[in-house]
């Protein structure tokens, strides 16, 4: 693993912005859009930008992407 971090791969330009939200985050984001956890979009463990980040099953990364016609584009992943 220590050989993988020899870059910084969050800092790659086609890379968008990884936040992990904690456990209040997560509870909130799933009351707020009515959700339960297997509704939300996947990330694996092993994603390269997942296993920088340590998330473990379960945890939700909220993913912000430039768009070009948006602007701005948020997304929600939950680590399985």
């Amino acid at each position: 693993f220590d050989s993988e971090l020899l870059v910084d791969i969050t800092e790659h330009r086609l890379v968008p912005t990884h936040n992990v939200l904690d456990s209040m985050q997560k509870a909130e984001l799933l009351k707020r859009y009515r959700l339960r956890e297997g509704q939300l979009p996947r990330i694996q463990k092993d994603d390269p930008v997942a296993r920088y980040y340590g998330l473990e099953k379960g945890q939700v990364v909220k993913i912000i992407r430039n768009s070009e016609t948006a602007g701005r584009y948020v997304t929600y992943r939950v680590c399985i």
